[in-house]
């Protein structure tokens, strides 16, 4: 990263801010901060336009296997999709050959005429039922009506390799409860995905898994699975540093937030920042060399950090780590400084837990956080506005809001399907410019970075699903509600992003809307910046 020191600057303390920019990643390393927090339309961008592609729709199966096989076959797909062969529970990438969920990559065609269609569905009814079930012969019999061959004709026009079609068609297929239909497609999907495949074949393995996931109502437990016991923390946060070192998605939005709030307490003589999701408090480094350079000395700062077991586990200690090591940063810039731990996650903060002092200049920072608070879609207890509500009532000087821009929120199934597929394919992609495509990191960075996302996406539902993503839109309105007014963000700011996007694949894109940042990876807008008074 490589800042510019030699931009004309109106205001002194911004410029120091941005002089000490180049320093972080040398000075991140030798005090081991690792970033912690991991990376989601119904209103569309002008220049982020998305382009979901919507699949043919259809029908359940009306034969009379279908109401008889409905128990039989969950038990299947329970037994046949076990733990050996999921790509998210199983698969170690020191240990496996070639990195392949199943080969060959690009698989079989999907296209069959009718007397290979019915084969195909005797083999699976007498697989499930076995070989003389009465069924299987009705089934056959019925085969040729006009209703399933209409139904069969709309699977078999999904072109041959075209991954997302057919993942489509079976999200569509498990929203039908057409459970013949889903094990034919993931049979087909299985031959199409790989973990060390092209990008779209990559993330088709993890989101085949958490369809899988999803029927066999075991989404939750993988997802806490991945969250908790594996990798070893101290594994989880290489992967989520080598993540931070290659793409600039948090960077953008630690830089951006950082900016904001130097800009809003400029001045100032004591400042309180509260954290709702501290991590290793990374964020912070910057920002605390550069208030140690401001003319007149450094203000008292005292951050208050907002935690969770899950960090805590990765981390490999609770709060007072963090607030240690802040504190010999702070030590070693002469910065007066305090570290008030708040242990409980971010839906549970009470104004008590914040412990806010007259005269000292409070700012607030949500960074990719905000959308693992439930709102009034999961709870009456909407905690998404009620936080919202509540730090307005402490008269911050400033709200930051770093998020995914993605709409998997309130978004039926199939399209927070879709959605998913486009956000991660965009991300996908992008590490695919970063790393080889046979590296054992990115693998490790996409397994346990980002397929535990993308299976609590697809696979959970009510509490049990943590990631629901906004889009800009919505959080406005959210904001708006609870009497926000936005502030733009400073000119400078989008500068020294700029700047920063040089060292990276120029196929990152950023624009700024109305006092706006949306950082972007080609035509899709990825990660939204934003702040509030």
């Amino acid at each position: 990263m490589q800042a510019s020191n030699n931009r004309n600057r109106s205001d002194g303390s911004q410029g120091l801010y941005y002089q000490v920019l180049q320093e972080v990643e040398s000075y991140s390393s030798q005090h081991n901060f690792q970033p912690l927090d991991c990376l989601d339309e119904e209103s569309k961008h002008e220049n982020f336009p998305i382009q979901a592609s919507h699949g043919p729709t259809y029908s359940t199966l009306e034969s009379s296997s279908a109401a008889a096989i409905t128990t039989y076959a969950i038990d299947n797909f329970n037994n046949s999709f076990s733990t050996n062969e999921s790509p998210l529970s199983q698969w170690d990438p020191h240990h496996s050959p070639d990195h392949t969920y199943e080969s060959p990559i690009y698989g079989s065609s999907m296209t069959y005429d009718a007397n290979e269609l019915k084969q195909k569905l005797q083999e699976l009814e007498i697989a499930m039922l076995g070989p003389d079930s009465d069924i299987i012969h009705e089934t056959c019999d019925d085969f040729d009506a006009s209703s399933d061959l209409e139904r069969w004709k709309l699977v078999v026009e999904i072109p041959k390799g075209d991954l997302k079609s057919a993942l489509i068609a079976c999200a569509r297929a498990i929203e039908d409860g057409d459970l013949l239909m889903v094990e034919w497609l993931v049979t087909e999907l299985k031959q199409m995905v790989s973990v060390s495949g092209d990008p779209i074949q990559r993330l088709g393995a993890y989101m085949m898994e958490g369809l899988i996931a999803k029927l066999a109502s075991s989404g939750s437990s993988i997802y806490k699975s991945l969250h908790c016991k594996e990798p070893a923390g101290a594994d989880f946060l290489s992967y989520m540093h080598i993540l931070y070192e290659i793409c600039p998605y948090f960077k953008f939005g630690y830089m951006s937030a950082n900016g904001a709030i130097v800009e809003a307490v400029k001045g100032e003589d004591r400042v309180h920042i509260i954290d709702f999701q501290i991590a290793q408090g990374s964020q912070w480094i910057t920002l605390l060399q550069a208030l140690s350079a401001r003319p007149g000395g450094p203000p008292y700062v005292r951050i208050t950090g907002v935690d969770d077991s899950i960090s805590e586990y990765a981390r490999g200690g609770g709060l007072k780590l963090v607030g240690r090591r802040l504190s010999m940063l702070a030590e070693s810039l002469n910065v007066p400084f305090e570290f008030h731990a708040a242990a409980r996650s971010g839906c549970e903060v009470e104004s008590e837990h914040l412990v806010i002092r007259p005269g000292e200049a409070l700012a607030v920072n949500f960074a990719f956080q905000l959308h693992h608070m439930p709102d009034e879609s999961v709870s009456t207890s909407n905690h998404r506005d009620r936080i919202l509500r509540l730090v307005k009532s402490l008269s911050p000087k400033v709200v930051t809001l770093v998020e995914q821009e993605c709409n998997t929120n309130t978004a039926s199934f199939v399209v927070r399907f879709i959605e998913t597929f486009d956000h991660y394919k965009a991300v996908f992609e992008s590490l695919d410019f970063a790393l080889p495509r046979d590296s054992k990191e990115r693998i490790g960075v996409e397994q346990h970075c980002l397929a535990r996302d993308v299976v609590n996406v697809i696979a959970c539902e009510g509490v049990e699903r943590i990631e629901r993503h906004e889009v800009f839109g919505k959080w406005k309105a959210r904001f708006m509600m609870a009497g926000f007014r936005q502030c733009p963000l400073s000119s400078v700011v989008n500068a020294t992003i700029k700047t920063l996007l040089e060292s990276y694949c120029e196929n990152y894109r950023l624009e700024e809307r109305d006092g706006v940042l949306f950082l972007g990876w080609m035509d899709r807008a990825l990660v939204v910046s934003c702040a509030w008074r």
